[in-house]
């Protein structure tokens, strides 16, 4: 168990692990697809997307179309899952081309203003340092095995000052219409002569997108690198970690003035190490967040956020993605090789009070369940938890470890 609210100093007590992991009974844990490198794709690492009709729809990293600049294992494909009687319905929804088109998208897909799907790819658009892309249905039904869909880029990006490689962070909507994600690349040049990556905004304008180069992440204390995407509040706040830093990454805040965008460090991690998971938003004042080897939560008190860990995970590699909330106030996630078989687990941690219990609620076996989930939890009304595993699935596969697969957990 963890504690809620500490200072720092309780952050050693955490760290000699006085946490308690709990296995649970009663959970249902079911394959809904295993990915087989065709059409349907293969390698999942982004988070999966519900609408408001119970439909779940993501992205598989590779797979799909296989000419072009795609090599042998596919540009990647965005993918919809349906209910049909008591089972789900896979279908293929686009296939990337490569080139001029998107190729490999690391992050899932996000439901916009208009009910289509938006999204990033690392690779593709006109310089192929990436792109923004809307996947559309067709105007009418098609007989079409992948549903008549169609891809139209948003933006692609340039390299440099520009951006360049999107990552693993879903896009977002603000209230006006606007979308915000970052890239690792691009921006300014860190010390090492690399770039530190960019936080972009692409605005809808004259039925078109206008894109700024919102925020370059500066590197040293003020991070570098953002491979996860960004959360908003309220008054129009940004939050978001990069990995690298002057230390072990950083939780930032991203301030909108009349001079642009300003960024606020929130914490350098010392103790967690490489926040690729990005952050979510709990109660006022509150932040929930992963490392590689913690769940922690920062916590505003008198102008300071204060870090306290909830969670020390004892696998090589913990979550790669961040957390998920439900409307009781549980926090759900996964890990990469942590859980009873060292290939990974889903996670929740409960409060109670000052407290957090700890409940591993399925540890992958490496088989035909999966292996090493790198998206986050998607949490429907009924508690069901649905989420994807970038690896195991039908042996042989993807260099021998699999495909990957999308599963459901049920109460």
């Amino acid at each position: 168990m963890g504690k809620r609210g500490g200072s720092l100093a309780v952050v050693f007590i955490f760290a000699a692990g006085i946490f308690l992991a709990l296995p649970i009974a009663g959970q249902t844990f079911t394959v809904l697809h295993t990915f087989s490198s065709g059409a349907d794709g293969a390698t999942p690492y982004g988070t999966l997307t519900l609408d408001a009709a119970g439909n779940l729809y993501g992205t598989a990293s590779a797979g799909g179309f296989t000419g072009n600049n795609c090599a042998a294992t596919g540009c990647g494909t965005v993918f919809k899952l349906a209910h049909r009687g008591s089972g789900w319905l896979f279908t293929p929804l686009y296939a990337f081309q490569g080139n001029t088109d998107a190729n490999s998208p690391l992050a899932g897909v996000t439901v916009g203003p208009n009910g289509s799907l938006y999204g990033t790819t690392q690779y593709g658009g006109a310089s192929n340092d990436g792109a923004v892309y809307n996947v559309r249905p067709p105007a009418h039904a098609t007989g079409s095995f992948l549903g008549g869909w169609s891809d139209t880029l948003i933006y692609s990006f340039a390299g440099g000052e520009d951006g360049a490689n999107p990552q693993y962070g879903s896009l977002v909507f603000d209230s006006a219409g606007n979308m915000y994600g970052t890239t690792e690349n691009g921006g300014v040049q860190c010390s090492d002569s690399n770039y530190c990556g960019t936080m972009f905004e692409l605005s809808p304008a004259g039925g078109g997108w206008t894109k700024s180069s919102a925020y370059a992440f500066p590197g040293n204390s003020n991070g570098s690198n953002p491979v996860s995407g960004v959360v908003l509040d309220s008054s129009g706040n940004l939050y978001g970690t990069t990995p690298f830093a002057a230390f072990n990454g950083v939780a930032y805040k991203l301030s909108r003035t009349q001079q642009g965008w300003v960024e606020t460090s929130l914490y350098q991690f010392l103790f967690g190490v490489f926040p690729y998971g990005g952050v979510i938003l709990g109660p006022p004042g509150v932040i929930y967040g992963t490392t590689l080897d913690t769940v922690y939560e920062l916590a505003l008190s008198e102008g300071q956020w204060n870090y306290d860990i909830l969670y020390v995970f004892s696998g090589t590699y913990g979550p790669w993605a961040g957390l998920t909330q439900d409307a009781s106030g549980n926090l759900y996630g996964t890990s990469c090789n942590d859980g009873a078989h060292g290939d990974g687990s889903v996670f929740k941690l409960t409060p109670s009070g000052n407290e957090w219990t700890t409940t591993i609620l399925y540890s992958f076996t490496g088989g035909t369940d999966g292996y090493c989930p790198k998206a986050a939890v998607t949490v429907d009304a009924s508690g069901n938890l649905f989420g994807a595993a970038s690896a195991g699935g039908l042996q042989g596969g993807c260099g021998g470890a699999g495909c990957g697969t999308v599963w459901e957990i049920t109460p």
